[in-house]
């Protein structure tokens, strides 16, 4: 069991002691952190408590109050963490892309988006929550999510432009929202409106559909 104090019956040099300390702490919290993800992403947020993310973490309930203030500073860190998950699922570098016309930006994120949703479990329940629960906790992880995102396009994007008389916003959000759902609904049944998202090569096709949306409209 993870337990973040040092052993008083040891007997460690001079200086050991606070390192080990926040050595263990880091180590908990990040295993805490970890076991919530997990959870979540296997069960949601009918089953998701102190006592059940304790027994995952294997550590004293004791210690998510005391590190994360209980539940609600957990949903918190998660939502922060999701944050990290687009900076390090969607990269910032253009990946040998030359990124000439916002077109080329938003082809890019429509891929990275579509690949790194296919592969997190966690995010497609988020997703998910977005659609079917309307509660103070799914909307604090969609909302940590979408700010991500826009944060991501911002940096990104710098001079380039969409075309005049393009309302981006709103195409942008019928881009991802398709995504999402190319996602969800290949993970439930493995098809979207007789599409078949089971194979590489299914979800190659997806991808160049994506890309001739987004040229059709951006260029």
């Amino acid at each position: 069991m993870l337990n973040e104090a040092v052993n008083l019956n040891s007997s460690p040099e001079a200086g050991d002691e606070p390192e080990r300390r926040v050595r263990d702490r880091g180590a908990t919290e990040r295993a805490i952190l970890a076991a919530a993800k997990g959870l979540l992403a296997e069960e949601g947020f009918q089953n998701f408590g102190i006592n059940a993310v304790a027994r995952r973490a294997g550590c004293d309930k004791q210690l998510i109050y005391r590190y994360y203030g209980g539940l609600d500073g957990l949903v918190e860190a998660i939502g922060a963490d999701l944050g990290t998950w687009v900076r390090d699922r969607i990269p910032e570098d253009a990946g040998g892309m030359f990124l000439l016309t916002y077109g080329d930006l938003m082809e890019r994120l429509a891929l990275l988006l579509l690949d790194a949703l296919r592969n997190d479990p966690l995010m497609r329940r988020i997703l998910a929550w977005e659609v079917s629960e309307n509660t103070e906790q799914v909307r604090r992880l969609s909302e940590a999510r979408s700010k991500a995102l826009a944060l991501w396009l911002d940096r990104m994007r710098g001079s380039l432009a969409p075309p005049k008389g393009v309302d981006a916003a709103a195409v942008n959000a019928v881009v991802i929202a398709a995504i999402q759902h190319l996602v969800l609904a290949g993970a439930a049944g493995g098809q979207c409106a007789g599409l078949s998202l089971k194979t590489s090569k299914d979800w190659e096709k997806a991808a160049t559909a994506l890309k001739r949306l987004v040229r059709g409209v951006y260029g």
